[in-house]
């Protein structure tokens, strides 16, 4: 990376954090506290709007809600605009703005649903226009009694969202209804998974072809491949996150597509690591593990140019930069470590 890059971090605030941090990351992934905004309670994950003027944060808490922000592209500084109760229930848990700026969507874990919010134009969120409740459970009685949506994904031709629900073992699809709000249910985008797999989330490629989803239960990668004119979505590969050898515990969280698209990535959070696979027309073959070198890596971030990757370690309070190989997809680590207090999601501006 060649230049200075500002970017967004949201965390947990039941500890020592304040909100939501504004941070610089440097050509060695450096990265250095900038500023502070008070978000709410737990302003977790964040959600930047296409113009690069707002952003979005989830606060997940039982009686969850959505707080907006204007950012300063120069500083990257928030000002606060707004915040509301999405009505989903307990624990959003993520949000995404559609291609068009016009609608924030939202994912509730505990409250199982979700949720479509106006975007106005000074980038207030309003009320949900449209709350649809996920209903199912899978095999894992701890962890499946009920739906939990983990995020929801706009598709490429932001027609279509996806919803992978870790409670039923489903991506739930959506047609994207921006003229009158709506998630309108469609059952051509939704597609049955393995039983247990605990979906999580999901990233598409960069001319949409594919979709890579990482399943927190079972700690694999599965790929999909995406009908442009129906939406739908067919399973073909899995690949685990671990090796065959490694019998601790161990969930998944996050997953990202290189942008060069030879290489995924995806977080182990026991195991404390990220995953690299190469990519070959619809394949993913597991190239092995890098240690976080901290714990529980809830999340992570490739930089624009995706010559470093970023490891946010939950518990161990830190961020840890990693260089990334443009030949082999490599990772090592360049020695920057940050601490910043329960770092949940970082997103560049």
């Amino acid at each position: 990376m060649a230049t200075e890059e500002l970017a967004l971090v949201g965390t947990y605030t039941d500890g020592d954090s304040d909100g939501i941090y504004t941070v610089a990351v440097d050509g060695d992934g450096a990265v250095e506290q900038r500023s502070v905004t008070a978000a709410g309670d737990d302003p977790s994950f964040l959600a930047i709007h296409p113009s690069g003027e707002y952003c979005y944060a989830v606060n997940e808490v039982d009686d969850g809600g959505v707080t907006a922000l204007e950012i300063d592209r120069a500083t990257g500084e928030l000002t606060r605009l707004n915040q509301i109760r999405t009505g989903g229930g307990a624990d959003p848990c993520h949000c995404t703005v559609d291609a068009t700026g016009q609608y924030l969507l939202v994912a509730h874990y505990t409250g199982g649903s979700v949720a479509m919010c106006p975007i106005a134009e000074d980038g207030q969120i309003g009320a949900p226009s449209d709350l649809v409740e996920h209903t199912g459970s899978g095999p894992n009685e701890e962890r499946q009694e009920a739906a939990h949506p983990h995020s929801i994904q706009p598709g490429p031709d932001n027609e279509y969202a996806y919803v992978p629900d870790l409670g039923d073992d489903r991506i739930v699809g959506y047609e994207l209804d921006l003229d009158h709000g709506k998630l309108v249910a469609s059952d051509a985008a939704t597609v049955e998974l393995a039983a247990g797999s605990g979906p999580r989330h999901m990233a598409f490629d960069h001319d949409g072809e594919y979709a890579y989803l990482i399943n927190e239960l079972d700690s694999t990668v599965t790929v999909l491949e995406r009908d442009a004119d129906t939406g739908s979505l067919t399973v073909v590969d899995t690949a685990p996150t671990v090796a065959d050898d490694y019998d601790g515990e161990n969930i998944t969280a996050d997953i990202h597509v290189h942008p060069s698209g030879e290489w995924v990535f995806g977080s182990n959070r026991g195991h404390d690591s990220i995953a690299t696979f190469a990519v070959d027309d619809g394949t993913v073959e597991f190239q092995g593990t890098v240690s976080t070198r901290g714990e529980w890596p809830r999340n992570f971030a490739l930089t624009p140019d995706g010559e470093t990757l970023l490891a946010e370690n939950m518990d161990t309070n830190d961020v840890v930069a990693f260089d990334v190989d443009a030949a082999t997809g490599e990772l090592s680590a360049t020695g920057a470590v940050t601490e910043l207090p329960s770092p949940v999601c970082l997103q560049f501006l």
